[in-house]
């Protein structure tokens, strides 16, 4: 839908009704994605090292860095996200998508938004969350997948297959509830290189534990402009969608939403140091009314002056 322009006076006067007015959000459980247990051979990041460990994917495995004890660093010391607000993706770069067909990142670029989570299908913990407030927050979304937006989920493990991609598409196209938008739903897998080159252009930073035989790693979803370029970062597990939707407006050009859209857009900033879109009218009422009750105190000290100098004067 083309957003119509809306009057900017009228934005800010219904501003404070929005913010005044409390939204309950019902989020929907969505069930823990299964995947398949593989044996797979394959390069594992270790502290720049690339061993190859015959095992399966979270048995614990032998300490190969000999990184027990006291010598052993903070599990979390390098892992993190940098914002990099405004970087071009890399469009070239070549995946697998859930059928094994291969793929540049820049044929889901385009047409719409884009949000993008960078999980692995075989993570037992943080990425089943990561994409399960995704579905959270579009269950209640009114924009659909395939539709006003695309979801792109890469695996940064080089060893996941599409066959897994394909089953973890299957249960988080059945948790939304909409089969039909299947088609906007992508989840791919790649090389090493490929997996490289988007996670340091987003910024994301893990690591491979040997000891818990896992990657260690930071959890966000990000939303990107149809040509690629990162708009949107949201960190954690739940996503408010009113802060997705404001995302996807914006970084759709104003080409989706509604002008009520618009209108949330007069009233809410985005704060790239909380992820999150703040109220900012709110603020600006408030300097508004402190000049109102300025002005009055100043004009009713101004008549009371004017009128007991007219009383004297009749006194003479």
């Amino acid at each position: 839908m083309i957003l119509r322009q809306s009057n900017p006076v009228l934005g800010v006067t219904l501003c404070g009704a929005f913010l005044l007015a409390g939204a309950l959000q019902v989020f929907a459980q969505t069930p823990a994605a299964q995947g398949s247990r593989e044996i797979i051979t394959g390069p594992l990041a270790a502290a720049g090292e690339t061993p190859t460990i015959n095992s399966g994917r979270n048995v614990p495995v032998p300490d190969l860095l000999n990184m027990k004890g006291g010598d052993r660093p903070l599990p979390l010391k390098d892992i993190g996200i940098e914002q990099r607000l405004g970087a071009q993706m890399p469009m070239d770069a070549l995946f697998r998508d859930e059928n094994g067909q291969s793929v540049p990142l820049g044929h889901y670029f385009g047409k719409r938004p884009v949000v993008l989570a960078l999980v692995y299908y075989e993570c037992p913990m943080l990425c089943t969350q990561i994409l399960n407030g995704l579905v959270r927050a579009a269950k209640v979304l009114s924009f659909k997948p395939g539709q006003d937006y695309d979801v792109v989920a890469i695996s940064f493990d080089a060893r996941e297959t599409p066959k897994q991609a394909l089953i973890k598409k299957a249960v988080y196209v059945k948790a939304y509830g909409h089969e039909e938008t299947a088609a906007g739903w992508h989840f791919l897998t790649g090389d090493e290189a490929s997996i490289k080159r988007v996670t340091e252009t987003v910024g994301f930073r893990y690591k491979w534990d040997v000891h818990i035989a896992q990657f260690a790693h930071a959890s966000a979803i990000y939303v990107l402009t149809p040509d690629g370029k990162l708009s949107k970062y949201f960190y954690g597990i739940d996503y408010s969608p009113k802060d997705m939707r404001l995302g996807l407006v914006e970084a759709s050009q104003n080409k989706i939403g509604t002008a009520v859209d618009q209108i949330l857009l007069f009233c809410y900033h985005f704060d790239p140091t909380s992820a999150k879109y703040t109220p900012v009218a709110l603020g600006m009422l408030r300097v508004a009314g402190a000049a109102t009750v300025l002005t009055l105190g100043g004009f009713i000290f101004i008549m009371l002056r004017r009128d007991s100098r007219q009383k004297g004067i009749r006194a003479v």
